[in-house]
């Protein structure tokens, strides 16, 4: 789809949107996957001063018994769901909040794209207000139910100027990604799909996924686009090493023309870091930065970043331009809020949420904790120390750092392990539950992998794993934690 074309198609759906009365009263709903998503590209645009709630979420189909994706039926109140293919989402639009809402699919698009364009979709385009709420994305509900993050236009534009201040070469080399990350999260749906729009970039949407029998089409792909950005996870970057480790034509087309490596989602293993670092001494024509950064749905998403060249394994940079960071002592680390023209205003009709949300100066209480990449050099910047409601205690009364070992964690098991959870809350010792990355992985690697870690680590209880158990399903969503079968 050409620029031309979106544009198109923005106001021939906002004219369908206006005549259906659709707006922030009755908003429209999302069940689609990326390449759907695609099709209701003008959602971005449409709505002017009767800006459109957008809700792109798994819930629908990565669920057991719907109860986050009812719920976010109930607070929402949809006008409209748009569905690509319907048949998926049968169960999903069967759910008793569901019945009464008109449901569009791709046999209805072309009837949609028919509505004659009006006068008034021209001014409602013109009239788009900064802080007219652009769209609604959902937090993941890990440990409750989802919460709405309603995002402005002044936040979403703010964001992307910020991005740009912090990498000038986007505004002198129009970005091209190839991107599987869901638009049902901030990190693709609002900064990776937004730079590209704000840069008048290329975006290929990669059908691929990061997992097993899934991984094969996103290197397919990549045989065929040389991205100049490559936004990933570190379960992604996973996968991705071994293929450009072993195919070296893969490898020099990947880095033909690549940018940046910016890893975020969870913190980059160092042997990791240390690995795309020799690919790209190896095979790319000048250097390649391999950089972190750190935000929330709330913030945009983007809060700092690193903008180094020489920038460490494990570092979030500083805060980017017009963001401010407040760090306070908390339960023996350092809690970060955070204040700027990209943070949210408050939660979707939840006041009690809203209301802990924020401290007396306006400050977003993100529940996240910092440290020092150097505390002698402030400009080295800072890395993520863990949710603080993540750490516990174990019986003793000794604090366990769960990103920290989380991490050391990873890096013992390296490609035995696709990721682990630390375990231990008011037990004598620590534990892991691990997520293996293949099923032939067996006990025994495992075991001989944290001997090995906690003979390096040495020092008490608070660093050394005393038991681990492998796992033989990934986490359920419905139980907003990992209900998982052990082997």
């Amino acid at each position: 789809m050409t620029y031309r074309q979106a544009a198109a198609q923005v106001r021939a759906l906002g004219a369908a949107l206006l005549a259906r009365g659709l707006g922030p009263g009755r908003p429209v709903a999302l069940l689609s996957g990326n390449l759907g998503a695609a099709r209701a590209a003008g959602l971005c645009g449409a709505g002017g001063r009767r800006a459109l709630r957008r809700s792109l979420h798994p819930y629908a189909l990565q669920s057991g018994d719907l109860g986050k994706l009812r719920h976010i039926l109930r607070r929402l109140r949809p006008g409209l769901l748009f569905a690509e293919d319907a048949a998926p989402f049968a169960h999903a639009l069967a759910v008793e909040e569901a019945q009464g809402i008109e449901v569009l699919s791709a046999l209805g698009w072309n009837a949609l794209m028919a509505e004659p364009v009006t006068a008034a979709v021209h001014a409602a385009i013109e009239g788009v207000d900064p802080d007219g709420l652009g769209k609604i994305l959902f937090t993941s509900g890990s440990t409750g139910v989802p919460k709405g993050v309603p995002a402005t236009h002044r936040m979403l534009a703010a964001n992307q100027q910020q991005l740009a201040q912090a990498w000038p070469f986007l505004d002198r080399e129009p970005p091209v990604l190839l991107d599987w990350l869901p638009w049902s999260h901030v990190f693709g749906g609002s900064q990776n799909l937004n730079l590209v729009l704000r840069c008048g970039g290329t975006l290929w949407i990669d059908e691929g996924r990061p997992l097993p029998g899934a991984f094969d089409r996103t290197l397919a792909n990549l045989r065929e686009v040389a991205p100049t950005l490559r936004f990933d996870v570190p379960r992604g970057l996973a996968l991705l090493l071994p293929a450009l480790e072993a195919d070296a034509a893969l490898a020099r087309g990947f880095f033909s023309r690549l940018r940046l490596v910016f890893s975020a989602g969870a913190a980059l293993p160092e042997a990791q870091f240390r690995r795309l670092q020799a690919l790209a001494a190896r095979h790319a024509p000048r250097p390649v930065p391999v950089v972190s950064g750190w935000g929330l749905t709330e913030t945009a998403p983007a809060a700092t970043n690193a903008q180094r060249v020489d920038a460490a394994p494990g570092g979030i940079g500083t805060p980017l331009p017009g963001v401010e960071l407040k760090l306070l002592p908390a339960e023996g680390k350092t809690e970060v809020r955070v204040r700027g023209p990209n943070v949210f205003h408050g939660y979707l009709e939840d006041a009690a949420a809203t209301a802990a949300a924020f401290d007396a100066e306006g400050f977003f209480r993100t529940g996240d904790a910092v440290a020092w990449m150097d505390a002698a050099d402030p400009d080295q910047g800072l890395r993520f120390d863990g949710r603080l409601a993540e750490d516990f205690k174990l019986s003793s009364g000794t604090r366990i750092n769960a990103a920290e070992l989380r991490l050391r964690a990873l890096g013992a098991l390296g490609r035995l392990a696709r990721d682990v959870v630390v375990v231990g809350a008011d037990r004598d010792d620590v534990g892991l539950l691990v997520f293996p990355a293949d099923p032939a992985v067996a006990g025994e690697q495992v075991r001989q992998a944290i001997r090995a870690m906690n003979a390096a680590a040495g020092g008490g209880s608070s660093r050394r794993v005393a038991r681990a158990m492998l796992l033989a399903e990934p986490p359920s969503l419905d139980a907003g934690r990992s209900r998982t079968r052990a082997r």
